[in-house]
């Protein structure tokens, strides 16, 4: 076994937590998932595999409404006694190549590497869509004490506090077994998080707040520095100019119906969903009479977005 501790954080996975614990149980000294909790078969699926030679930890925690609090929760709360630390969502495996790639680096990675980046491959319907965003670098590994997620509701990162990072050859996938219907209702779900964000970037809502950061991760920091151009570009263009972006320009349109669908959903509508949230708002601004930078119009706008959209800022 390497020496990892897995997080997982889960809330209704039963269709996608045994071929995740399959996975990462043949090569973590330790595994803890983290459950919002959930309902459906989830924790009973994940308690067989302590049947099975393997210690998979569970923790119940409710869900503090996104991602990068309850993985902070995690690794500020939970016991972590390995050198390093991996997170992987409950729909997302390594591939075999990049397990046996983790063995033969891990052991003989310098100190001053405090984080390791991995590809991403998204499997949608079925089908390794290659192009249009692929591949998309992430950091999913640190030494433990060395990293966290930075405060933000979408696109979250993990960050570095000493140290640098490198990019490993092989991919971790990404591949949802939820139905089409299922995974347009989590973009909406998105979508609010995503208009949150834009609209905490351009109306300062939650306060500026500095982070002691010295390493995002080199895509990382090209994509938040790319997502704040876009946001500054006219509502509704931007995303049609996206979607021809990957699906054309890109090479989406190589990988078929699926490429389509795939390109359309994430690069198009959801974008466009974006947009009109934040129309939305503004015409609800206006309508009110509000302004969005003085003091009691940040407030009605936060009143707004917890009210409409469940998120509390």
């Amino acid at each position: 076994m390497l020496d990892i501790t897995t997080i997982i954080l889960t809330y209704n996975e039963e269709i996608h937590i045994a071929r995740c614990l399959e996975n990462v149980c043949q090569f973590s000294k330790k595994v803890i998932i983290v459950d919002s909790p959930s309902t459906d078969r989830t924790r009973e699926i994940a308690e067989s595999f302590n049947q099975q030679d393997h210690v998979v930890e569970i923790v119940e925690h409710k869900y503090p409404g996104n991602q990068a609090e309850q993985f902070n929760w995690a690794i500020d709360n939970l016991k972590i006694d390995t050198e390093w630390v991996l997170r992987i969502d409950a729909d997302e495996y390594l591939l075999p190549e990049l397990v046996e790639e983790l063995k033969q680096k891990l052991p003989r990675i310098s100190k001053d590497v405090t984080g390791i980046e991995f590809k991403r491959r998204h499997i949608f319907m079925g089908k390794w869509v290659k192009h249009g965003i692929y591949p998309v670098f992430m950091m999913r590994m640190f030494r433990t004490g060395y990293g966290r997620y930075d405060a933000r509701l979408m696109d979250e990162h993990i960050t570095l506090k000493e140290g640098r990072s490198i990019v490993l050859d092989n991919d971790f996938c990404d591949h949802s077994l939820i139905n089409i219907s299922e995974y347009c209702k989590k973009h909406i779900d998105y979508a609010h998080r995503e208009a949150t964000e834009i609209l905490n970037e351009m109306h300062n809502l939650m306060g500026c707040e500095s982070q002691n950061v010295m390493h995002l991760g080199k895509q990382a920091e090209e994509k938040h520095r790319t997502k704040s151009k876009y946001n500054r570009l006219p509502l509704f263009w931007r995303s049609f100019a996206y979607f021809i972006y990957r699906y054309f320009l890109r090479g989406g349109f190589i990988d078929g119906k699926e490429g389509f669908i795939f390109a359309f959903i994430q690069g198009w509508w959801y974008r466009t969903l974006v947009d009109a949230k934040i129309l939305e708002v503004r015409k609800w601004l206006w309508a009110n009479n509000l302004n969005a930078d003085a003091p009691e119009g940040k407030q009605a706008l936060k009143e707004y977005i917890k009210n409409n959209w469940g998120i509390t800022l």
